[in-house]
């Protein structure tokens, strides 16, 4: 059976009360900044899909990670994109102020953009 968002929140409240507020402050931006988006529970995170499943966020015990399933076609200005791989990138976070601190909101438009060239 499938893991509901409610679940997954409250498995990641069991890691730390700083991941849950990261992830609980990344999904709000995510919801202010990319209309429509929903969300689903997979490979142990949330994704974000709005006509395209773009990126999610996973919890970890020392960071919180959002991924971006496109992100080597988004241009990194600030240089906050890790990972070197074909196609993926993502953006660790260790608390909720690295969330504006690293810029995520001005990410995401291009995080959708970049999954909708490969749709």
């Amino acid at each position: 059976m499938a893991k509901t968002v409610q679940a997954l929140l409250e498995d990641v409240r069991l890691l730390g009360e700083e991941q849950f507020q990261i992830v609980e402050a990344v999904r709000a931006l995510v919801r202010k900044t990319v209309k429509p988006v929903s969300e689903e529970v997979k490979y142990g995170g949330i994704l974000f899909v709005s006509d395209v499943q773009f990126g999610g966020v996973f919890a970890y015990r020392e960071h919180v990670s959002v991924e971006f399933s496109h992100g080597a076609k988004i241009v990194d200005e600030g240089r906050h994109l890790e990972g070197g791989g074909k196609g993926r990138r993502h953006i660790k976070l260790r608390a909720v102020g690295d969330i504006t601190a690293k810029k995520l909101a001005a990410y995401l438009p291009q995080a959708l953009e970049a999954a909708r060239g490969d749709a």
